[in-house]
């Protein structure tokens, strides 16, 4: 698909081991839109096998602002269908959510580590595509927060799972009950962040960030991934078997 009409920018490098996929809005803050979303998945569906890292950035001042406030508009955005069709069913709906979905779960994939590089406003749809990374690097004017209540909604892309592992059950109902913006310094302390930075410097840490994943083996790195997803649903002796079958398999094939 046409990822430049989407908003998006995809780059390769490193011998393309890096994939870099940047929010290519900034007039708008890098809102986003149903046909960011769909190039999302599309790059998901189509990154090459080399890749082991991805990151992702937003142009300009912000990382994402959140939803385009022109989806629900009888106008819409141009160029764009309809993000909800008038008399749609439950059914269709959820099946339509489920593939704006789509542009938010490749980034779990345990293939590569994804890393979030944030600055300025990461709101609302922001905030649940920087959750889906495994890692999140922010500058020292990020502005977090998870907007989709005070509009009348539910964080429905892919958010809520990742919030509650990092903060907890409690910190997560406050951020999305009040709907109220987190700077860096509680970015800090509640772990939304593995590093907060200056503006100036935001670059470089990612790049430090890259250049420490890429100095471990590619193998490893996929399969310690994949087994650090299965602790937090696992038991102890659940978690431990998977350690043997993943070590075995690393070391016999």
């Amino acid at each position: 698909m046409d990822l430049t009409a989407a908003g998006l920018v995809l780059e390769l490098t490193h011998d393309g081991a890096v994939a870099t996929v940047t929010l290519n809005r900034p007039e708008r803050r890098n809102a986003q839109s149903p046909g960011m979303w769909a190039g999302l998945a599309e790059i998901g569906r189509t990154l090459p096998e080399s890749v082991r890292i991805v990151v992702l950035k937003g142009a300009g001042v912000s990382f994402s602002a959140g939803l385009d406030v022109r989806t629900f508009t009888p106008e819409g955005i141009p160029g764009e269908p309809p993000a909800m069709p008038p008399g749609v069913s439950h059914a269709e709906l959820e099946e339509l959510i489920a593939r704006y979905q789509e542009g938010f779960l490749w980034l779990r994939d345990p293939r590569f580590t994804s890393i979030a590089v944030v600055q300025g406003h990461a709101i609302g749809a922001g905030f649940q595509l920087a959750l889906s990374c495994d890692l999140r690097i922010a500058a020292e004017d990020v502005k977090f927060c998870m907007k989709e209540s005070a509009l009348g909604l539910v964080p429905d892309l892919t958010g809520t799972k990742p919030l509650v592992d990092v903060v907890g059950l409690p910190r997560a109902l406050d951020l999305c009950l009040t709907a109220r913006t987190v700077l860096a310094d509680e970015a800090r302390e509640l772990r939304l962040a593995e590093k907060i930075v200056k503006n100036d410097e935001l670059d470089a840490a990612a790049a430090d960030l890259v250049e420490s994943l890429l100095k471990i083996d590619v193998g490893a790195a996929r399969a310690t991934k994949a087994l650090l997803q299965q602790a937090p649903a696992n038991s102890l002796a659940e978690q431990t078997a998977a350690e043997r079958r993943a070590q075995s398999k690393r070391i016999l094939g």
